[in-house]
């Protein structure tokens, strides 16, 4: 009877252990599945909220706070510099930081901010460019700055290393080149200049028609588009009184890259709409001499409406006249239309 029992309890026992291990497993496994799933809403929150364009600022109004806080004196050249340092911080310290070179998510997965980096990128590059080799030198035999000579290279450095160096670390050193130069500018003996021709001006902007240019075209081909092409080869020369032959190539946006190069388009919507803003204070003389103040106020009014809100979840690609819209033929209206701006502005520029 004894050992009976002791049988019994023995078994009891057993049975208890095999439950309470899957049990043990069972609860694990929930634990984790809570946890990941946790992370993966934190990661989609975090993502929705770094994918935020960033709002506008005010040029006028943030120059002037610029100066007053750092006690410089407004001199012309002032507004553009202070304004290209403005919109290159913009790209670091908007929220969520600098997104093009994360490893981890959800910056890892996100890619239509990346690409608004990269507009914003391409016409803070093209600026301080310009910088150095035309505003800050009386001409072309003049040396350049030391500070700009310094400073542009950076903001050429790779837009996606992750460390050593990463790329956040070359464009802050490269906004304080463009501070030092900004402080020897304002200073009241200076030993730098900015010099507000129309010559000047005007080869900045063949820069910008040529971005815009390409971005037009480029969002065009969302829904595909025939491009003609003249054929140079010997073989196929045109008789005398007969048309040039030429090669039709049709040229479309893959799928997967439309709502990239929309993005990129909005960046540099965005850049360019302020610094436009800046060189319409520096450069009001020139601009009023040459009857061109309107002109610029067009292309800001172009660029700013290209940057309204996107309400649609996605960039969607009907056709033109189909049922469903198409934003990048939006975007690209806007675009063509503030590039036909610029030439006109570049023809004004370019009279006596």
């Amino acid at each position: 009877m004894l050992d009976w029992k002791n049988r019994t309890r023995a078994g009891a026992t057993g049975a208890d252990s095999s439950h309470t291990e899957p049990l043990g497993q069972r609860t694990l496994i929930r634990l984790l599945a809570i946890v990941i799933g946790l992370y993966l809403l934190i990661c989609l929150v975090l993502g929705w909220y770094w994918s935020q364009e960033p709002d506008g600022f005010a040029v006028r109004q943030t120059v002037r706070e610029a100066a007053q806080a750092s006690d410089r004196q407004l001199v012309n050249g002032y507004a553009t510099v202070e304004t290209l340092k403005q919109v290159a911080g913009t790209l670091l310290d908007k929220p969520g930081g600098y997104l093009s070179n994360d490893i981890a998510p959800p910056g890892v997965w996100l890619d239509n901010m990346p690409s608004w980096e990269y507009g914003v990128l391409v016409q803070v590059r093209d600026l301080t460019r310009a910088l150095r080799k035309d505003f800050a030198r009386s001409q072309s035999q003049s040396a350049e700055d030391p500070d700009l000579a310094r400073g542009e290279p950076l903001f050429h450095f790779d837009n996606n290393s992750w460390a050593l160096p990463a790329t956040e670390s070359e464009y802050r050193e490269g906004i304080r080149a463009l501070d030092r130069y900004l402080a020897r500018l304002s200073d009241p003996a200076p030993n730098a200049l900015f010099y507000t021709r129309a010559d000047n001006l005007n080869s900045w902007l063949g820069d910008v028609a040529t971005r815009l240019g390409s971005l037009s075209q480029r969002l065009s081909a969302s829904v595909g588009r025939v491009r003609l092409d003249p054929v140079d080869s010997a073989e196929s020369a045109a008789a005398p009184g007969e048309a040039a032959p030429v090669r039709e190539e049709v040229v479309e946006t893959p799928w997967l890259n439309i709502d990239n190069v929309f993005y990129e388009a909005r960046g540099q919507a965005w850049a360019l709409s302020h610094l436009l803003r800046a060189i319409e204070v520096d450069f009001a003389d020139v601009l009023a001499k040459k009857n061109a103040t309107t002109s610029l106020r067009q292309i800001i009014r172009e660029l700013e409406a290209a940057q309204a809100p996107l309400w649609s979840p996605m960039v969607l690609n009907g056709s033109g006249y189909g049922v469903l819209a198409n934003h990048s033929l939006v975007m690209a209206n806007y675009i063509s239309r503030a590039n036909a701006a610029i030439i006109d502005l570049r023809n004004l520029l370019a009279q006596g």
